[in-house]
């Protein structure tokens, strides 16, 4: 991107152009909050400057010192890292739903010099606060404070509110953030974010959605993510472009948002969609102005409803397409690649011992390729580099290079758009054939009138490979067996048919709306374990598995 490499040139950092874009227009709304106010560029300004200066009186804060943010989304929340920013300082964003281990695992990871948190996570510092380092800071924005906690606001007030003054300036390349992974396989991973990173998705967004300042994006993702955190809150940062944010997203007022704060652009990820068209019809699923939805792509079996009840499209209405590579462009330059990987996610390598890429229409592991110096082919990694080290692979196409692999099985046609396909490790073998669980909850979804659902395999004693198993939300009580079982035999080959049910109230998910396939697949089909009702797959319907036809299934008195 041309503003890219031009910010790159002039050193720039995201809170040296948020400030040319504060001075522009100063009384111009930046973040505006479902139900609650609007932030403008001025109080964005001068907030995040008040914060900055109390850091330095009693932090010592200073470029390269890190801060954790933990909040729940609000305006608050992106001043306060701005602050940080401003320093040359790195904000940790702490993901707001974490407690007890995984919390304090991320803050001591982090080596943080202070964390700053809202009054409604007060409570969970306290439950992990015998356990941090002593000399942390803590600092409570709102509410009462315990003893030892700094009081922000107050704090905020004894200072003036000009910009900082900063001995050591931040630079283009410097980290800007610590962004978390789900932690769905593992303790969270804190990915590094630099400022040139930052810059190149804004640039990218606004280009390739070609966003002016009269547009609106509508956020609901949580900004501790790279979706809601970065796309969510740079074009508003950067480019002007109001951002209107919601504490958390409701299926229910998604679109009555949209229509209520103006928004044209509006961000999806994961399984948001699909919980969006479980919503009964109404009127104002097309009332609204949205024009484009921007996000990590969605399958091709939802994509078409979506488009047909909510009058959006892609970039360039290609259904199912999460991305491009142009055939006229050599392979050698593109930033990407799909290679062939076998069923457990390791890359296959030919005789030569370098990576094969996948033919058109053939399911490949998405990779990126590494260029340091080429800001949109850098590779950041994570704080820990041994986690860093593990995602790299080396002597890809040629001796020397390097790549990341990104973990999504991805297709590319003919024509190079791409394809999600599945997550490495949401493919299992069952009777000599592999399974995609994408494909199967595609088939699944309407069957059982687009209620939740996840699909993943189980192991079963002296039995080769996983059996299918998919945990379903049914709070009524009101699914159809016996339907089920006949929508599934009409529509998917025997081997991928479902062996096990587990039905649920709710189906848990990530912060980032990811089902939590591991969690399930490890917890398997034991009713002696699990108190939800189960069921395996007997003839024409399902039947109730009791602890007998639990053991006669594992001893292999049941014929699967």
């Amino acid at each position: 991107m041309i503003s890219s490499k031009r910010w790159g040139r002039q050193d720039c950092t995201v809170p040296y152009l948020f400030n040319k874009r504060a001075k522009m227009n100063p009384d111009g709304p930046c973040f505006i909050i479902v139900g609650e106010r609007t932030w403008t560029y001025r109080e964005m300004a001068v907030n995040s400057n008040l914060v900055a200066r109390v850091m330095q009186m009693h932090v010592g804060l200073r470029r390269g010192d890190v801060v954790c943010v933990f909040m729940p989304n609000c305006g608050e929340y992106v001043w306060t890292w701005l602050a940080m920013a401003k320093l040359g300082a790195v904000s940790a964003l702490i993901n707001s739903n974490l407690r007890h281990k995984p919390l304090l695992h991320c803050i001591q990871v982090a080596k943080a010099k202070a964390i700053v948190f809202s009054d409604q996570l007060a409570d969970a510092i306290e439950e992990i606060r015998d356990q941090l380092p002593t000399n942390l800071k803590l600092f409570q924005l709102y509410g009462e404070c315990k003893p030892g906690v700094l009081d922000l606001r107050a704090e905020m007030q004894r200072h003036p509110t000009k910009y900082p003054v900063v001995a050591d300036k931040p630079h283009y390349k410097d980290t800007l953030l610590y962004i978390y992974t789900s932690g769905t396989t593992g303790m969270p991973k804190a990915a590094i974010m630099p400022n040139s990173k930052y810059l190149l998705v804004v640039a990218a967004t606004v280009h390739m959605l070609g966003l002016k300042k009269s547009d609106r994006m509508y956020n609901s993702l949580p900004l501790y993510h790279m979706a809601g955190g970065v796309v969510g809150t740079g074009a508003a940062l950067v480019a002007g472009i109001p951002s209107v944010l919601r504490s958390k997203f409701s299926a229910s007022n998604f679109w009555t948002d949209c229509i209520n704060y103006e928004c044209t652009v509006a961000q999806y990820i994961g399984e948001m969609c699909r919980y969006l068209l479980a919503q009964p019809p109404r009127p104002t699923d097309s009332q609204h102005r949205v024009r484009i939805m921007v996000g990590n792509g969605m399958r091709p079996a939802i994509w078409q409803q979506i488009v047909d009840r909510v009058k959006d499209v892609n970039v360039d209405n290609t259904v199912g397409a999460v991305g491009f590579l142009p055939k006229l462009v050599p392979t050698s330059l593109h930033p990407i690649a799909l290679v062939r990987a076998d069923e457990h996610g390791n890359l296959v390598r030919g005789p030569d011992g370098f990576c094969i890429r996948c033919q058109p229409n053939e399911p490949g592991m998405f990779i990126g390729l590494i260029a340091q110096g080429n800001a949109s082919r850098e590779y950041y990694g994570y704080v820990d580099k041994d986690a860093s080290n593990k995602k790299l692979v080396r002597d890809v196409f040629c001796k020397g290079d390097a790549a990341f692999v990104g973990g999504d099985i991805l297709v590319a046609d003919e024509l190079g758009y791409l394809y999600f396909r599945d997550r490495t490790g949401d493919t299992y073998k069952w009777k000599g054939e592999n399974v995609a669980t994408a494909e199967v909850e595609d088939v699944m979804s309407p069957a059982l009138d687009q209620r939740p659902c996840v699909v993943y395999g189980v192991s079963i004693p002296q039995t080769e490979g996983r059996a299918g198993m998919a945990a379903i939300a049914d709070p009524t009580g009101s699914l159809d067996m016996k339907k089920l079982a006949s929508e599934l035999d009409d529509s998917l080959p025997s081997y991928a048919r479902p062996l096990f049910l587990r039905i649920m109230n709710d189906i848990e998910i990530t912060s980032t709306f990811k089902l939590k396939k591991l969690q399930y697949q490890k917890e398997g089909f034991d009713p002696d374990v699990i108190k939800e009702p189960l069921y395996f797959r007997s003839g024409a319907s399902f039947v109730p598995i009791t602890s007998q036809l639990y053991t006669d299934i594992c001893t292999g008195k049941v014929k699967l």
